[in-house]
């Protein structure tokens, strides 16, 4: 079992199902959590399953201030080792039908956030001499799709943000790195129409969609001591259905 106590993670988006489970697993090796989403009762819900280890501040994340506020409350449990960048939206329509708030607001929350949170969180990593960087990429930021331009950008850029980072702190004993996912069973997924689940299986050559607990497991070894020499990298979690 990787082991994570003395280790204090933060983790964006986390009331989500990805998220939760991220959490969960964490936690379940040692970490002591610090969780954010933009709803604070279901934030406390997670806390109260998580146990004494786990604190949560509802923030916005696209707020300027989000950074510097979610760094004070980090404080007293000594500071922030471990950044999961998961908090993502989408805001789908083909590309002459998009708006620029469309644009926007996707690209706001799913890389720009992300970027702030890093450059809050370096300093604080590189005096430690130690941090773990991780954020949730995904397959459409490798091969485009259809009605997200926003959102293939968003991620497309993440992964090449990562890789830059990656380069300016490796010295330094930070790594950053990101999970790409496939198709993640969801609610959203389970209340699609048949033959739409169909279609995405038949293009995964294990012939089923990953779950949140299979991107979680990638996550808990990207933020342990034993990933050390791992940075700038894209992990593709999606049952073979993108092989480079």
């Amino acid at each position: 079992m990787l082991d994570l106590t003395q280790r204090t993670v933060l983790i964006t988006g986390a009331t989500g199902g990805i998220g939760r489970a991220i959490a969960k697993t964490l936690y379940a090796q040692g970490a002591t959590v610090i969780l954010t989403d933009i709803n604070q009762e279901r934030l406390d819900g997670l806390v109260q399953d998580l146990g004494e280890r786990a604190h949560a501040l509802a923030v916005n994340i696209t707020d300027k201030e989000a950074p510097k506020s979610l760094l004070k409350f980090s404080e007293p449990f000594g500071g922030i080792d471990i950044l999961i960048n998961n908090a993502g939206i989408t805001k789908d329509t083909l590309s002459m039908r998009m708006t620029d708030e469309m644009w926007n607001q996707v690209l706001s929350v799913n890389l720009t956030a992300g970027f702030h949170l890093i450059r809050e969180l370096l300093p604080q990593m590189m005096k430690k001499r130690w941090g773990r960087i991780v954020s949730m990429a995904s397959i459409v930021g490798v091969i485009g799709n259809l009605g997200q331009a926003n959102y293939a950008a968003s991620k497309g850029g993440l992964i090449a943000m990562t890789k830059s980072i990656a380069q300016e702190v490796a010295s330094r004993g930070i790594t950053a790195n990101c999970i790409a996912p496939g198709f993640i069973a969801t609610p959203m997924t389970e209340n699609l129409p048949d033959n739409v689940k169909q279609a995405m299986l038949d293009r995964i050559p294990m012939k089923r969609m990953g779950t949140p607990q299979d991107i979680a497991n990638v996550v808990a070894f990207l933020a342990s001591d034993e990933s050390a020499y791992i940075t700038g990298q894209t992990i593709n979690v999606n049952g073979g259905m993108l092989m480079l």
